[in-house]
């Protein structure tokens, strides 16, 4: 297929955690808000004078630093982000929050304040720390609207003078809901038997919106999206069509690895993808906006911090609806690394997905950086696409 004209600029936002619309944004005169979990409610972050920044640590190597203070046996995410942090990747933030989604990225932040990694000559920089509920129900959606004021809301105000009104949510949310419109549209072409944008281009287009402020990006992804309404598709088929479930995956090259092997990623259910967190947020008038901005966050989220017995099997429900709904073949499960929550999750969602809905399912753990294995990732990979090529041609069943 043609090059997207901007996926080289988008890539390159990627590279770094400090890109050039992070700086063009801090040289407008907002703030930047970072945050390290899915289970932030990002238009919170993206009021008035500020914009919010998901960090993360492009191009990782050695992770001693951060190794010394967390131990071997934390995740490699929170260790990525401290060692970045350690090395002064992270000094631009001009606050942190973090909400409690697990305790090692927890531990991740809390070392970055101890170590006092950011903030540097910025006398008014902050951590926040928030509580998450463990439920889905009326409770949490309570303790989430309380821990957004208290620790999302209120300090902006306090610090930075910003507007938390409830008008200015709803300009955020407004705001949010046309990134997730022209990221979903994109997204829409995946389902295609000829798609016409392949799995890592969507995958470095989507990961831009989390690490970059939404604003500066709107024009050139719709004019994204208008390119690839009228591109012609690869005429030759792909081998299979895999869905990839499971924990954030930061590294674009991960994405690439799978689709050298002749497959293609046509769904992407992982922390900071597209599924669901680029659904838009729906705001009502007979409720203020930031409940709802809540509830929405609470009862659609699929993380494996929330425990309650119908999300626990409501999120292999919802993998299977969309292995369905994007037409795969099978489903890669994927974790990083020493990641507590998402490993005891892919265990049973892999048994779940074979055994009850029928899926073909390889289950890895992968390291933060997919460059430290990517010859032992590739041969998994090949090794699953032919199992499923082998059934097809046996005329077996999922």
């Amino acid at each position: 297929m043609r090059d997207l004209k901007h996926l080289t600029y988008f890539e390159d936002l990627l590279q770094e955690a400090n890109n050039a619309l992070v700086v063009q944004a801090q040289a407008e005169g907002k703030k930047c808000v970072a945050f390290v979990c899915e289970n932030t409610p990002e238009p919170l972050m993206n009021l008035d004078n500020t914009f919010g920044v998901r960090l993360h640590a492009p191009n990782t190597g050695s992770m001693d630093i951060a190794t010394y203070y967390m131990t071997s046996l934390l995740c490699e995410t929170s260790r990525s982000l401290l060692e970045r942090a350690v090395e002064g990747g992270f000094n631009f933030a001009d606050c942190v929050i973090a909400p409690d989604g697990c305790t090692m990225i927890n531990r991740c932040v809390e070392n970055m304040e101890l170590l006092k990694t950011m903030g540097a000559g910025k006398d008014r920089f902050f951590y926040e720390y928030m509580e998450i509920p463990l439920k889905a129900d009326d409770n949490g959606v309570e303790l989430l609207v309380l821990q957004c004021k208290n620790h999302i809301l209120k300090p902006l105000h306090d610090t930075f003078g910003t507007d938390v009104s409830d008008a200015a949510i709803r300009r955020a949310v407004a705001e949010h809901n046309r990134v997730c419109a022209l990221i979903r549209a994109l997204g829409d072409f995946r389902k295609e038997a000829r798609p016409r944008i392949t799995g890592y281009e969507f995958h470095v287009l989507t990961l831009a919106t989390y690490v970059a402020p939404k604003y500066l990006l709107i024009d050139k992804l719709a004019e994204t999206l208008e390119e690839v309404r009228s591109r012609e598709p690869e005429e030759k088929a792909y081998r299979a069509r895999i869905a990839l479930v499971g924990s954030e995956v930061d590294d674009s090259e991960f994405i690439k690895l799978i689709e050298d092997t002749g497959a293609y990623v046509c769904a992407d259910r992982f922390c900071f993808g597209s599924l669901p967190g680029r659904d838009p947020i729906v705001l009502t008038d007979d409720e203020d906006a930031l409940t709802q901005v809540c509830r929405q966050y609470v009862y659609r989220g699929q993380c494996p911090r929330t425990m309650n017995m119908e999300k626990v099997y409501g999120r292999k429900q919802y993998v299977a609806d969309i292995a369905r709904e994007y037409h795969a073949d099978g489903i890669l499960y994927e974790q990083i690394k020493f990641c507590d929550p998402w490993a005891y999750e892919r265990t049973l969602g892999s048994v779940m997905l074979r055994a009850d809905y029928g899926f073909p399912v390889l289950s890895v753990d992968r390291p933060y950086n997919i460059r430290s294995s990517i010859g032992q990732m590739r041969t998994r990979v090949q090794a699953f696409i032919e199992s499923m090529e082998i059934k097809k041609i046996q005329g077996g069943v999922r």
